[in-house]
């Protein structure tokens, strides 16, 4: 085990591969972490998101994430 202060001069000299210092199992990304959102559709809508997510063979919930987040990288 070493302190963060080691860490960060092993990391800021960059002659040294620090994966041997991580954590792998508790690392997680920041702001990927899921938040639950629910959301009314109208009938029709969750039946054409449902035509197209059999489509392209993943679940609705996949498909509606997947535009979601192809519309915001777009803004």
């Amino acid at each position: 085990m070493i302190t963060a202060e080691e860490f960060d001069e092993i990391f800021d000299r960059g002659e040294e591969d620090i994966i041997q210092y991580l954590d792998l199992k508790s690392m997680r990304r920041v702001n990927q972490e899921p938040q639950r959102v629910n959301i009314d559709f109208p009938k029709w809508v969750v039946k054409r998101l449902d035509e197209e997510s059999q489509l392209l063979g993943v679940s609705r919930q996949a498909l509606v994430k997947l535009w979601i987040a192809e519309r915001l990288e777009k803004v």
